[in-house]
Order: structure tokens, then C-alpha cells, then sequence
């Protein structure tokens, strides 16, 4: 019998026949760091994980604005171009993979990590910041250090009586103090309170204020992480938190909604890498500051 449809197109190796052949999916092990895009929905990104769940393996590819989306392990991927069918690493190459991550595991400041260590016996001296949210982004990427060192972090609520903070503290020999301040520039309020708190006597040889440029902490994470090329400039006499949001589209009537936004930036945030240099040099400053040996 004639069939008037012609032949089922699935039922032979469609990639090898005709002018516009294709070659064969190639079998490639999906370790972490390789990066590959499905062909159905063309999202393109970097093996983070593979594991199984229900029943089958997933893999899971981040992509270049950290967003991560599973699709089942097998063929339909590209590489480099080229079709591959994406198969799980094998004992061998997952041993060594988990020898290499035990040697050289990092912790999200990029410091060596120390497994299993239990958190020192706090300091006398101590890190202010001037919010919650500063706060919880040093916990974020310095937290294991901090741990390990025995450095609290504390809340100024502000530095406009950053003087009598320091007063309140009263830093001296093995009770130093390390200030990290939002928008510390040349003309701005931070920059007299700073001046004017400096020198204060006796306790200037035991404090160290530094600051980062940005408006606020928001802005020291790297716009890629959110999908910009860069932080927008909110115009004079509009909230900087507020006109954030209305870039993004996000909501921002309440202070709740500006919490969830700050959750969301929170989150992109995986490792020192994601921040801007201008933050993390302060930060590492103040650490090496209240851990100095000599004092």
C-alpha cells in the first residue's frame, strides 16, 4: 500500500540523511563548569550540579545573571555548537572531583575553608556597620571567617554620632574598633562625621573608619547579578531604595516590599566575586585590623 503521507521522518537517523546533515550527538560527562545550552528552550549556562531526583538524573545550568533552571540528564544539549547527549560523571572523575573540592574548598570571601571548625570565642574588639543590611551581607560572604577569627559584627543604626559610639565603645589595646561606612566621598555628611571622629583622644590609635563610595550597600553588588549593565542613577529627591525597585519593577509601597527587594539582591550574591573590589578591600581591611597579632 501506498503511503500518501511519506514516511514517519523519526523512524531513521534524521541528523544523517539528506544535504543539511547533521553529525550524532556525542556522549560528554557533565561535570561542573561546563557549559552547555539546551536546544528546546536555548537556555545557555554552566553545569553547577547533577543529582537524581524522582527516578532521574537533572542537571542544573546557572546562567550568566546566576539564575539556575534543572533539565533531565541525556541528549538535546549543546556545546561549543555541537550537539551532546550529557551522561553523569563517572565514579572516577567524581572522586576526583570531591579530592580536588576538599583541597581547595573556598569559603564565599575566597579563603581557604576549614571544615567542621567551631567558632572562636569572641573578641574584644569588634566590626560596626551602619544597617541590617551591610550586616547580612558581610555574615553572607564573610561569615566563616568571621566565625573562626572570633569577630562580632555590630549596628550603628547610622553614623551621624559616630563620636560618641566610639565613646560608648571605648576601643583601646586588644579592644579595637573597625567602622565600615555607606557613601564615605569627598563633600558628603558622612565625610565630616568621619573627619570629625578620627582623631578623638585617646582612642584614635585603636579605631579604623573606612568606607565604600556607594549610596548604599545595594549598589556594592555587581548590576550583572541583577540583569544591568550598571546601577541607574535615581534622580535627587527620590528614596535611592525606592527608585531601585521601580527600575527593576519590583514593588515598593511598604517597607516590606523593600525588604523583599533587598532579599532578592541578597540572594544573587554567592561568593566575594559578585561584589564590587571598592567594598571588598574595606572589608578585608577592617578584619586584618581587629585580628592584628601585635596588639
Amino acid at each position: 500500500m501506498t503511503d500518501r503521507y511519506g514516511p514517519d521522518v523519526l523512524a531513521q537517523d534524521w541528523r544523517r540523511t539528506g544535504r543539511l546533515a547533521r553529525p550524532t550527538s556525542t556522549p560528554t560527562e557533565a561535570h561542573n563548569g561546563l557549559v552547555v545550552e539546551d536546544v528546546e528552550t536555548g537556555w545557555c549556562g554552566a553545569i553547577v550540579r547533577v543529582e537524581k531526583a524522582g527516578g532521574m538524573h537533572v542537571v542544573h545550568l546557572e546562567d550568566r545573571r546566576g539564575a539556575v533552571k534543572a533539565f533531565p540528564l541525556g541528549p538535546g544539549f549543546l556545546l561549543e555548537g555541537a550537539p551532546v547527549t550529557l551522561t553523569p560523571p563517572k565514579g572516577a572523575a567524581r572522586a576526583r572531583l570531591a579530592a580536588a573540592q576538599a583541597v581547595a574548598a573556598r569559603t564565599a570571601s575566597g579563603s581557604v575553608a576549614v571544615p567542621d571548625a567551631p567558632a572562636r570565642v569572641a573578641l574584644g574588639s569588634r566590626i560596626f556597620v551602619e544597617g541590617r543590611h551591610d550586616a547580612e551581607l558581610v555574615e553572607k560572604v564573610w561569615g566563616d571567617d568571621l566565625r573562626i577569627e572570633g569577630v562580632v559584627v555590630e549596628l550603628l543604626e547610622g553614623v551621624d554620632d559616630l563620636a560618641g559610639a566610639i565613646r560608648d565603645f571605648n576601643p583601646g589595646p586588644g579592644r579595637r574598633m573597625g567602622v565600615l561606612v555607606d557613601h564615605l566621598v569627598p563633600g558628603t555628611k558622612e565625610s565630616r562625621v568621619v573627619a570629625a571622629a578620627q582623631g578623638l583622644a585617646p582612642w584614635a590609635p585603636h579605631v579604623l573608619i573606612v568606607g565604600h563610595p556607594y549610596v548604599d550597600v545595594w549598589q556594592s553588588v555587581r548590576p550583572e547579578r541583577l540583569g544591568m549593565d550598571a546601577w541607574p542613577v535615581i534622580p535627587r529627591g527620590t528614596s535611592w531604595k525606592h527608585g531601585i525597585c521601580a527600575h527593576l519593577g519590583w514593588e515598593h509601597r511598604t517597607q516590606a516590599d523593600i525588604a523583599r527587594a533587598w532579599k532578592q539582591i541578597l540572594g544573587t550574591v554567592r561568593t566575594y566575586a559578585d561584589l564590587e573590589p571598592a567594598l571588598l578591600g574595606r572589608v578585608e581591611e577592617l578584619i586584618d585590623f581587629v585580628t592584628d597579632p601585635s596588639e
